[in-house]
């Protein structure tokens, strides 16, 4: 395998979340965990929500973000994760996540499409999604 690094880039639709070489890439793909080092074989999968870990190069320091879901690009030295949501862990807001989780709830009692029902659905998910990333980050299981 060469010596040459990653180049990664994670973003949103907001902002860039994170860009910059690193040695490895770790997220939840659709069909499992995916780990991703220099030389991976070109891919594009959906990403599930769950967290991505990036061990920077210059560092060696591991980047954590949530990632709601989205599309994930692999060529041999480049990862680019377009995500739907996507927050650096030390942002993740439990109190925010809980709210939006109650909100959520509430909807889903009210929503009469298949169309409102699955998106809510989806939300809910991703909501508990974070919540567990929460707890995992809190008690520093992962």
């Amino acid at each position: 395998m060469s010596e040459r690094k990653l180049k990664v880039d994670v973003v949103n639709a907001e902002k860039s979340l994170f860009h910059g070489e690193a040695e490895f890439v770790a997220l939840p793909g659709i069909e499992g965990e995916l780990g991703i080092l220099p030389g991976h074989t070109p891919l594009i999968t959906l990403i599930k929500p769950g967290l991505t870990r990036i061990r920077e190069e210059k560092n060696k320091k591991e980047v954590e973000i949530f990632i709601a879901g989205g599309v994930l690009e692999i060529q041999p030295y480049k990862v680019i994760v377009l995500a739907d949501v996507a927050i650096r862990s030390e942002d993740l807001d439990e109190k925010k996540a809980r709210e939006a989780m109650e909100r959520a709830k509430e909807a889903s009692k009210n929503a009469t499409t298949d169309m409102e029902i699955a998106k809510i659905q989806a939300e809910i998910g991703m909501l508990a999604e974070e919540l567990r990333i929460l707890q995992d980050v809190k008690s520093n299981k992962h």
